[in-house]
């Protein structure tokens, strides 16, 4: 028998949960017209495989964010709104009790659940919200919760203050076109007044504006409302799915208020960040909501095999997605342990719901897959079918595919420095910019094999939070500082009154993933034109020197050449005269680059690396060479070159002229062996020169003395 890594969970289908499956495969199979005894004997027997084999092929699943529906109830009745109840609906005698939340909250913790987001239709109609939302903030590491803000008082607004992420919705600007969307009457200035009470009591919130065609004409005064309440806002769902529950009537409606596709791809992009294997594998942000192309027909396999978040509704049916309402796939916890359900019934699901001939002849096979936002619970939704495509979301697929090779092409560039592409994007076209002349030569048309992403956006995120942190390095003109797997980096001032940002930069754990985030959009211009550095930081050695550490290279401060075949490395701290030297070797050798050189070992040996990054010569190359000879800058009144025999003393000399990295010590311990292979295997020589430009012979017969060599 295999042995499972001890790591892992081990799955198993007891007899009761293949039983349970067993029905609910009959539910699927009159559902669908299929076949019970196809289902049951077929079906159930993969499922029941499938869970035996989970720990061997699958690395473990942690339930690691909840979706808490408190309530279907809601004082409002949105016109747009998929799932609202009545206040006084029946249904509220259903909803879980105080203590059953409790219950269930303690058993996700204890399966791995970090943070609990509190929705609803509006959970604060619950009386005992106040208990629950104390209870949930103390059991997890962060929370979300998301309201229309009526029912918000000053002493709610009081208990929100506590660290997480509030979500308030904005349906209009006006109270008439706010109201006519919520048909509740006052609801405008009860959520403006809901506003209040938070910014008063410092309860930092996020403003949702939900676009919709009936506040179409408001779109940009709701946004200078919002912006009024919160420095935080950002658009709502932008297209909307049709109701939980089959109404015609509350389908019409929601249909009625969907925007024009071209608008949905406006307010939501697609996103192609991560295209060319940019990113860290293991923080890819991207959602497999839409991943539903896997290898097979079962249209959930590859949503639920990487998902670690799971849906809770009032009444204590779990499943992997607020938006899957079939119910023989939403599993009861008051039958089901939370453990039982997460880790046996969710993984069996995928064997249920299988594309069958109407999903083959559309979706499954449309050339447009990778743009559409199309997933089987939507299509349940909508049509009570898994497998039907949906026009709408045919449309919004055909634009987003439009917009993203009009984006590839206005938005987009690639430059190559060391080996290393640094593939740029701008929310603002960058057709109209010429970076300046020292960064043109590291242009390409396309990318290598090892991409960094570093994407430009305008206005700042909210940092109050992480600027009251202690800072994992301060030393202005930066502030670093540890987030969530992520480094953030702020430009601070040398004066500690000033606090003013103006430069924001988020960064994945191994720096292959850099979103910069400047003040005004007026600034990328301005700066891109003018200012070597692809970041808009004072340098982009802040990027590149940490990516270096990690791909057994450094920046050195050294001027580069290329003399007879052979790379030639000048170190010295500024004044040193690496200047001087790249001016009286001009014509005489290829230039790479007079005051920042990059080393790097390859299976080929150690290689230089002309950069951007020039002093007083702005000739630069992005070319390489191997490297045969390390000179150490003296000024003086003679000129000859004197071998340096001591590998300590080199290593010593090199050290203090590395560039190093901000915040992360990773870097250490490769730099120094690499500082240590320079030092103990490329020749050395201080070099005493003057301007006569005497010593170029002499570095000459070095040059020609090593050709032909191998590399070091």
């Amino acid at each position: 028998m295999t042995d499972r890594p001890k790591t892992m969970p081990v799955l198993f289908c007891p007899v009761g949960i293949v039983q349970e499956l067993h029905g609910r495969a009959h539910m699927a199979g009159k559902r669908h017209g299929r076949d019970w005894e196809e289902i049951a004997s077929g079906q159930v027997q993969e499922m029941t495989e499938y869970s035996e084999r989970r720990t061997i092929e699958a690395a473990p699943r942690w339930p690691l964010h909840g979706i808490f529906d408190l309530t279907h109830r809601c004082n409002n009745n949105c016109r747009h709104c998929w799932l609202r109840i009545p206040s006084d609906a029946p249904e509220k005698a259903r909803e879980l009790t105080f203590e059953e939340i409790c219950g269930i909250v303690d058993q996700a913790r204890q399966a791995g659940t970090r943070e609990v987001t509190l929705t609803g239709g509006e959970p604060m109609l619950r009386p005992d919200f106040g208990d629950i939302f104390d209870y949930v903030i103390g059991k997890s590491l962060s929370y979300r919760l998301n309201t229309n803000g009526t029912l918000i008082t000053s002493k709610i607004a009081r208990l929100l203050r506590h660290k997480g992420s509030k979500m308030v919705a904005l349906y209009g600007a006006t109270a008439d076109v706010h109201d006519y969307i919520t048909r509740n009457p006052g609801s405008f200035e009860s959520a403006l007044r809901g506003m209040r009470y938070m910014k008063e009591a410092r309860a930092r919130f996020v403003v949702q504006i939900v676009p919709l065609r009936d506040n179409r004409h408001q779109w940009e005064a709701m946004m200078d409302l919002a912006h009024s309440y919160s420095p935080q806002w950002r658009y709502g769902a932008t297209w909307l799915c049709l109701s939980a529950y089959g109404s015609p009537e509350r389908n019409a409606e929601i249909s009625r208020q969907r925007i024009d596709p071209t608008e949905v791809v406006g307010f939501d992009p697609p996103d192609v960040s991560w295209d060319d294997g940019a990113g860290d594998e293991n923080t890819d942000t991207r959602s497999s909501c839409t991943d539903y192309f896997g290898q097979d027909d079962r249209l959930f396999a590859s949503c639920i095999g990487v998902r670690t978040d799971f849906h809770i509704d009032p009444y204590g049916e779990m499943s992997f997605c607020p938006f899957v309402k079939a119910p023989f796939l939403r599993f009861d916890l008051h039958r089901w342990s939370f453990r039982e359900v997460w880790d046996e019934l969710i993984p069996s699901v995928p064997a249920l719901v299988r594309g069958d001939a109407e999903w083959r002849e559309n979706c499954g096979s449309c050339q447009n897959r990778s743009h559409c936002r199309w997933c089987a619970a939507y299509a349940y939704l909508e049509t009570g079918r898994f497998s039907a495509p949906l026009s709408y979301l045919c449309q919004v697929a055909q634009e987003s595919k439009r917009y993203r090779e009009e984006w590839l092409s206005r938005h987009r560039r690639f430059f190559e420095i060391a080996g290393i592409t640094i593939r740029l994007e701008s929310a603002l076209p960058m057709d109209r910019i010429s970076f300046p002349p020292a960064i043109e030569p590291f242009e390409v048309k396309a990318p290598g094999e090892d991409v960094v992403a570093v994407t430009h956006v305008f206005g700042l995120p909210d940092v109050s939070r992480i600027l009251e942190m202690t800072p994992v390095y301060r030393n202005p003109p930066w502030a670093v500082y540890k987030y969530r797997e992520r480094f953030v980096y702020t430009l601070i001032s040398p004066d500690p009154n000033e606090t003013e940002l103006y430069r924001v930069a988020e960064f994945s754990t191994d720096f292959r993933r850099c979103i910069i985030y400047s003040r005004r959009t007026d600034e990328f211009e301005i700066l891109a034109n003018g200012l070597p550095s692809l970041t808009l930081f004072p340098t982009d050695q802040i990027l590149v020197a940490q990516l270096l550490a990690s791909r057994q290279g450094c920046y050195l401060h050294a001027a580069g050449v290329v003399l007879e075949g052979s790379g030639l490395l000048f170190v010295g701290q500024s004044g040193a005269g690496k200047s001087t030297t790249v001016r009286m070797l001009k014509g005489n050798a290829e230039i790479l680059c007079d005051d920042r050189m990059i080393v790097r070992h390859w299976p080929s040996g150690l290689r230089i690396h002309g950069t951007w990054h020039h002093g007083e010569v702005p000739d630069v190359s992005p070319n390489s060479a191997n490297l045969q000879a390390i000179f150490f800058l003296k000024k003086a009144t003679e000129n000859r070159l004197e071998p340096i025999r001591k590998q300590k003393g080199v290593a010593r000399r090199l050290l203090t002229c590395l560039v190093k990295p901000l915040a992360t010590r990773e870097w250490c311990e490769p730099s120094l062996h690499l500082i240590e292979e320079l030092a103990g295997g490329v020749p050395c020589y201080e070099m005493y020169f003057d301007e006569s430009g005497e010593i170029v012979s002499h570095i000459r017969e070095v040059a020609l003395g090593l050709r032909g060599t191998h590399s070091f």
